[in-house]
């Protein structure tokens, strides 16, 4: 078994694995901290970013290069339409992907980069909320690109990023960045989902099981039990134990795993989601009562849900309960509506009002009684006739590079009064804010992330016992800006094996199969004497038609035939004679026949035929397009290049 890890960020996780001759992805990450290098995206081009002074290396003279970089503060910015860091496409053929997993919609933003336009036919699994609400998080990021689009593309900058300032210059991997997939991309990737159930078992030809069990993180989270007759693997991404809207984490089957996959703990391992909650709270309340807007920067789902039923409780105790909502988002309207009718996938509190009957989130109430209101766009119908300050806009995008928060920063940034709360985890709230400096407005960082942290994160590792377990590489270690904290680190025990992994590599893990399954015919089984050969240990020869077919093995009676009879049956044995093999090739009339070593056999291209005959210790595939024909002649070639008896 090996791992493959395709994302930098492990809170955006992109996995590989392969077992048992099946590929399998593991979430389908984007990691979006490369837009913090550029200049955002106003609606409308503004004098101030207009206006920003030109940078250039003191060494560099390049007429290309001139008018990409701008300077703000001290702070260079890249002036190009956005790009962000799909995962590593370099260590596997996306199109050798047989399934894709998906944990959360957090977690498949790099879907389209890796099934469209890749040769990839596999399949997709998720739960009905994470596709639903993954489309709208899709279109939302597709939408509010597409409308600020950029005269130039800046691409020469990207040659000189070691003699840019920082933070520039420890871009990560900018010459793999690419622009934002389109919607025809969107749909294309999303109509591949098939939707699954919490604890559906789902078989994945015939090699696997695969079951999604709860991980209470947000609305359909899962996470993943991986199976076969004689291995677990559990793969633990996005989980969190508090009490939320979503249903409860599902620990039970998670337990005694051979192998345990963790990844996506909390952004956040030194703030409490509680305590966050409550500066929130407080630091609106003043605001409002001050006669200040408070801007929210935020995902059209997930926590959102939770800011307007704290936030609507909190504005009422304060007095401050005539000022406004506002939650602008594209999809606005279809987020509310999804999160009210999803009721399976809520908690048991949040059900039962489903069937009192009562909504089972206050937004619905919200929206009737014209506290919270929402709009696509802040230049949507009506926006401008309903809008009263002082009030609480929530809005995208968290990274203040695009969408309605860009103008509001723009609009509101010169006021002391005013205030930008930051409750999304992504980002760092210093870096969104660096092009819009100087800023009078007051900023307050409550960052609420409901992921498990690394005390929870240990005692969940205790209580499931798995014998190994593999982490990213930076959860063995203190956090680079707090090296003293040493419990924010997965502990390592004498009772299990910690594997740490880092982007690029790939990890052999300790699962090696030692036996299988293989179904014999009644009349098969007949003709079998076992032979004492040495003391509990016997051997018996079989002789039948050896039928594989999705990775379930049969052994069948063999029939005689005119040409086959009992005395002239073979049994082949050993490896495989390569210079034996390509001379028979060459007698067949393949004359075009290229040897290439592999890190683990060889592999022979017949150029003219467009096929492949991989051959390494243990197995030999022949793969041919679906030519039957080839396959047979091939198949008898490589036969013969065996020993018989």
């Amino acid at each position: 078994m090996k791992l493959y890890c395709l994302s930098n960020d492990p809170n955006k996780p992109c996995h590989i694995l392969t077992f048992n001759e099946i590929t399998m992805m593991l979430d389908c990450g984007l990691s979006m901290q490369s837009v913090l290098n550029f200049l955002p995206l106003p609606f409308v081009a503004t004098n101030r970013l207009l206006n920003l002074p030109t940078w250039m290396p003191n060494d560099v003279v390049d007429a290309d290069l001139e008018g990409e970089l701008k300077e703000n503060c001290d702070r260079v910015f890249v002036d190009s339409p956005l790009e962000f860091c799909p995962p590593l496409d370099k260590l596997i053929n996306f199109a050798q992907v047989d399934v894709i997993l998906i944990s959360n919609y957090l977690c498949m933003m790099a879907l389209p980069f890796i099934t469209e336009g890749t040769g990839f036919q596999g399949r997709v699994y998720a739960t009905e909320p994470t596709l639903q609400i993954g489309r709208l998080l899709l279109e939302e990021l597709v939408i509010y690109i597409e409308q600020c689009p950029k005269a130039g593309f800046a691409t020469q900058w990207k040659n000189f990023v070691h003699k840019l300032p920082y933070p520039i210059n420890e871009a990560f991997k900018p010459k793999s960045w690419k622009q934002i997939y389109n919607m025809a991309n969107v749909n294309a990737s999303l109509s591949r989902i098939q939707m699954v159930g919490y604890n559906e078992k789902i078989d994945v030809y015939g090699a696997l099981q695969v079951v999604p069990a709860s991980s209470g993180f947000c609305l359909g989270s899962s996470n993943w039990i991986i199976t076969t007759d004689y291995e677990k693997i559990v793969y633990l991404s996005g989980s969190s134990t508090l009490t939320t809207h979503p249903r409860p984490m599902d620990h039970n089957s998670l337990k005694n795993a051979d192998v345990l996959i963790m990844t996506d703990l909390t952004q956040t391992p030194i703030s409490n989601p509680d305590s966050m909650l409550g500066v929130l709270c407080v630091v609106v309340g003043m605001t409002l009562r001050g006669g200040g807007n408070v801007l929210i920067p935020c995902y059209p789902t997930g926590v959102v849900y939770d800011l307007f039923e704290c936030l609507s409780l909190k504005m009422a105790d304060l007095g401050v309960a005539n000022c406004p909502m506002f939650f602008v988002s594209p999809v606005a309207d279809m987020s509310l509506a999804y999160s009210n009718i999803l009721a399976e996938w809520l908690s048991s509190v949040k059900q039962n009002k489903v069937y009192i009957p009562d909504e089972p989130f206050p937004h619905g109430m919200l929206v009737k009684s014209n506290k919270l209101k929402h709009f696509k766009h802040i230049y949507s119908d009506g926006f401008s006739t309903d809008f009263q300050e002082p009030c609480v806009v929530f809005c995208g995008h968290p990274s203040l590079r695009f969408g309605d928060a860009v103008q509001f920063v723009e609009m509101w940034g010169n006021n002391p009064r005013n205030c930008i709360v930051f409750t999304e985890p992504d980002f760092d709230y210093i870096e969104a804010l660096a092009p819009y400096q100087p800023l009078q407005m007051k900023v307050a960082h409550c960052a609420i992330d409901t992921s498990l942290n690394f005390t929870q994160a240990n005692k969940l590792i205790k209580e499931l016992k798995p014998t190994t377990l593999v982490v990213p590489e930076c959860y063995t270690k203190p956090p680079a800006g707090a090296p003293n904290l040493t419990e924010l680190v997965i502990d390592s025990t004498p009772e299990r094996t910690v594997i740490p992994y880092k982007w690029g590599e790939v990890i052999n893990l300790p699962l090696k199969r030692k036996q299988g399954k293989v179904y014999i015919e009644n009349d098969v089984a007949k003709q079998v004497h076992p032979v004492e050969i040495k003391p509990g240990t016997f051997l018996s020869t079989i002789t039948g038609n050896f039928n594989v077919k999705d990775n379930i093995y049969n052994v069948k009676e063999l029939k005689p035939t005119s040409d086959i009879g009992p005395r002239n049956i073979n049994y082949e044995w050993g490896s495989i004679n390569l210079s034996e093999l390509m001379a028979k090739l060459s007698k067949e009339g393949i004359n075009d026949a290229k040897l290439d070593n592999t890190a683990n056999g060889y592999v022979i291209h017949l150029q003219e035929k467009d096929a492949l005959i991989h051959l390494d210790e243990k197995n030999t595939h022949v793969l041919c397009n679906s030519d039957e024909n080839l396959r047979s002649r091939l198949r008898t070639i490589l036969m013969q290049c065996l020993k018989k008896f």
